[in-house]
């Protein structure tokens, strides 16, 4: 009878079934057949450590998912053996524990028969078994006896192990190796075998790293480092320079600087991970009907050779919790978070703390001595491989759409990343991961619109943590988190300097090409975000009904728009990464009522459905979440239905004339050569599903006969986009009749503001977004970025013909009657409240 481990089968299926009472695993991937085995070639599986708990896993596991089992005789061309699996290393006694540790016989016999035979080939699968997730702290015994560390286990305290942390076991099939691969590049057997054990050990070093994270100090001696880096140091004595010198200022800098790095530093705790997993996990199916996640094997690929930093977009107080949850279950160590510092409240900034939080101030421009200490902290976080995320936002969006990127968390990175540059394979690689997070209905949605309306932003506080208990009563609908593509940092920095590599970095210096770099990072990191956008049932319902003059609409015509917008998305794709709801028209609809977002007035001719006033304004953040991906087309809608017909080349011109201002306020993908193609894709896709016809005689584009659904169907996209359209024009026609050299951008901002918040009274525009100052300020800056204003020495805008003539294009876009409207508002301001002396323009 066949035995493992000097241990009978029978024995052995018996010592499974008693493990197995009281371990609980994890398995990746959940679908056996994303390893891609070939069912034609023997699978071979290799375990790092020799422990009868690791093999009692592999056996129990390969036969669950529907693998070859791991306890099934090998036959593999000559090589024949009573199992199909063997140990990379195994715990040798500590008089020998320096020897290196000898090939398994297995992977010995393997190795000969591929060298002796060319078409031998066997399937390696790699199965890391981890016990607990705990990162290393040098101080803890309890780590270090009964948690998965770097350090070697002996049998004793793996036994511990499993009484501990066998609830909690991640086992990770990685994808196959060929055998036959490895040993092609070399004839030397010896080389080969030592090449195999090589890529092996390498692969499981990688697969502990991404899921326990790097070794960690205690956090006491971290920050005993931190102080004594000589950025920290040269500020301490600053400080203490600049409140009189001697022992006692520099006692007081150095106490001071204690502090900051206290009030920065995270305290990882896996215990509190722990809890905080079992607590989400409640929370999730209290408040939503699931969380869907998509891409996630791209953090799985990136993360083997390198550090990620995390950038969601900022939409709800959930992000960051629903963040480290996703990748925290999908066997990755939980990213360290920059929080804002009006979290830590008592009790819960010390939870989030011991979760992986690190606190920052918002603002601490003068205050040279914290600036330093959070730069060495960002700096040592990085240095040691430790995953982070931040929001490249700073805040919180109130109108579903991206925030204009921030600089300074990317600054501080990218020079953490410099300073190690230039030190041969000191620096590991960091990639910046845009993640998208979109929920159907937000938690925080009537405060959102509360602050947009300008009531004061309310100071987070434990009571009102408390008082939002009472959502948990409320559904919420699911929650959807899709992984754009990664963003290579030093990708970029070759992009914008080529010679970076060569260049040694002061740790405080700035070359002068960096800036650059910096905002072309920020737009990448926007613009993948918006790529990895999901249009769920509640946003498109929110993108149709809110195009309505009363957020209203027939239920047939409604299902109709809604399949026509899956179909657009589908053949005028915005990009690869973005998932549409595989729901129907009408399956929406009853998913949208089932959430209570959609009234119903039965009607005679047909039911009709429809927003309430309130549901409609909190319906456009979740539009705004989505507009980005039908902006083209609805341009085109826009211009097609306000003029009937258009030559092709007018038509692209433009739609070039509007592109800058629609690429800075939704962060479209897309730079000024790309668009061209891109529009002819959307014009392509709208002509297939007969809302164009195109003359190929005189290159004329036309809308449908005005009498036609598709028609009212073309119309109804274009006015998704019109809303931004009007802003733009209210902005170019308030400067125009304000005149050149008058008016200062905030000063502009500000009346513009003004202008469109009466226009959404008159024309029942019910979205307190429409006149959000942040848009206008986004608008007027891209005014002076592309040249058609021009901001000079004296702080006011200067215009010249340019401007004047994409006021005049507004009759391309904009129906009369809209445009009248905002041509009288700004005259009569101009007539009534333009400064002494300022020119008064003409009607």
């Amino acid at each position: 009878m066949f035995n493992i481990l000097g241990i009978d089968r029978p024995l052995l299926h018996a010592a499974r079934k008693l493990l197995y009472f009281w371990v609980r695993t994890h398995v990746l991937p959940q679908e056996p057949a994303a390893l891609e085995l070939d069912p034609a070639k023997p699978v071979v599986y290799v375990l790092q450590r020799r422990f009868l708990s690791n093999l009692l896993v592999l056996s129990r596991e390969t036969e669950a998912a529907g693998l070859p089992p791991a306890l099934k005789p090998l036959a593999a061309g000559r090589v024949r053996d009573s199992r199909s699996f063997f140990f990379l290393s195994r715990p040798r006694p500590w008089l020998f524990a320096a020897r290196t540790p000898a090939y398994s016989s297995l992977m010995r016999r393997l190795v000969a028969a591929a060298h002796s035979d060319p078409a031998f080939d066997v399937q390696i699968v790699p199965v890391s078994i981890l016990w607990g997730r705990a990162p290393d702290k040098e101080h803890s015994i309890w780590k270090l006896i009964f948690a998965e560390s770097w350090g070697r286990q002996r049998a004793f305290r793996r036994l511990f192990t499993v009484l501990l942390h066998g609830r909690n076991t991640l086992v990770r099939f990685s994808a196959p190796l060929s055998l036959r691969a490895i040993a092609d590049e070399d004839r030397d057997r010896a080389v080969t075998l030592r090449k195999l054990a090589r890529v092996l050990r390498a692969h499981f070093r990688h697969q502990r790293e991404i899921a326990i994270g790097p070794d960690l100090s205690h956090r006491r001696t971290q920050l005993d480092g931190l102080l004594e880096a000589p950025r920290v140091r040269a500020a301490i004595d600053a400080l203490a320079q600049d409140n009189g010198g001697g022992p006692t200022a520099l006692r007081r800098a150095q106490q001071e600087a204690r502090g900051y790095a206290w009030e920065i530093a995270s305290d990882y705790s896996y215990p509190v991970i722990l809890i905080f997993r079992r607590f989400l996990t409640w929370l999730w199916t209290r408040l939503y009907d699931g969380v869907e996640v998509c891409n996630f094997d791209t953090v799985v690929n990136i993360a083997l050779d390198h550090e990620i930093i995390y950038v969601p977009c900022h939409r709800s107080h959930i992000d960051y919790l629903l963040l480290s949850y996703v990748v925290f279950n999908h066997g990755l160590m939980v990213p360290h978070i920059a929080a804002g510092v009006n979290l830590n409240l008592p009790l819960l900034g010390g939870f989030l703390r011991r979760g992986g939080a690190f606190f920052l101030r918002r603002s601490f421009k003068g205050n040279r001595l914290y600036a330093a200490v959070l730069n060495e902290y960002l700096h040592m976080m990085i240095a040691k491989g430790y995953p982070i995320e931040y929001f490249v936002e700073g805040g919180r969006s109130r109108t579903g759409r991206l925030l204009p990127p921030m600089g300074g968390m990317l600054s501080m990175t990218v020079q953490s990343f410099l300073r190690d540059s230039s030190r041969p394979g000191a620096a590991r690689p960091i990639a910046f991961l845009p993640v998208y997070v979109g929920y159907e209905k937000l938690f925080e949605g009537r405060t959102y619109v509360g602050e947009l309306l300008g009531r004061p932003k309310k100071k987070e506080s434990l009571f009102d943590l408390l008082a939002s208990l009472r959502e948990l009563k409320k559904n919420f609908g699911k929650v959807h988190v899709n992984f754009g593509e990664p963003i290579r940092l030093a990708d970029v920095l070759t992009a914008e300097h080529a010679e970076w590599r060569n260049e040694e970095v002061a740790e405080d210096a700035r070359p002068a090409w960096l800036a650059a770099g910096i905002e072309q990072l920020k737009a990448r990191i926007a613009s993948g975000i918006n790529t990895a956008a999901v249009a769920d049932p509640v946003n498109l319902v929110s993108l149709v009904l809110l195009a309505t003059p009363r957020h209203a609409l027939d239920e047939q015509q409604l299902a109709r728009q809604l399949d026509a917008y899956r179909r657009l998305a589908h053949d005028a794709p915005y990009a690869g990464r973005v998932q549409v709801t595989a729901l129907s028209g009408a399956d929406i609809i009853a998913y949208c009522e089932k959430l209570k977002l959609l009234q119903r007035q039965p009607h005679a001719l047909g039911d009709v459905l429809y927003f309430t006033q309130d549901d409609a304004v909190l319906a456009t953040y979740m539009r705004n979440n989505i507009l980005h991906l039908y902006a083209l087309p609805a341009l085109a809608a826009c211009l097609l239905t306000q003029n009937r017909s258009l030559n092709h080349r007018h038509l692209l011109r433009l739609a070039h004339a509007v592109y800058p201002f629609l690429r800075a306020e939704l962060c479209l993908r897309w730079n000024d050569d790309e668009l061209d193609a891109a529009l002819e894709g959307c014009l392509h896709a709208l002509s297939g599903m007969g809302w164009l016809a195109r003359s190929e005689r005189d290159d004329m584009y036309a809308a449908p006969d005005i009498r036609s659904d598709e028609y009212a169907q073309l119309a109804l996209l274009g006015q998704a986009l019109r809303p931004t359209l009007i802003r733009y024009f209210i902005t170019l026609a308030t400067l125009h009749r304000k005149g050149s050299g008058v008016i200062t951008p905030t000063e502009l901002e500000a009346l513009c503001h003004l202008q469109a918040q009466r226009l959404s009274l008159l024309r029942e525009f019910n979205a307190p977004e429409f006149f959000d100052k942040t848009i206008f300020r986004i608008f007027i800056d891209t005014l002076t970025r592309n040249g058609r204003a021009e901001l000079r020495g004296d702080g006011r805008l200067h215009f010249g013909e340019a401007l004047q003539k994409a006021s005049g294009e507004a009759r391309f876009v904009l129906p009369a009657d809209v445009r009248q409207a905002i041509l009288h508002m700004a005259h009569t301001d101009a007539e009534t409240d333009a400064p002494d002396g300022a020119p008064r323009e003409a009607a």
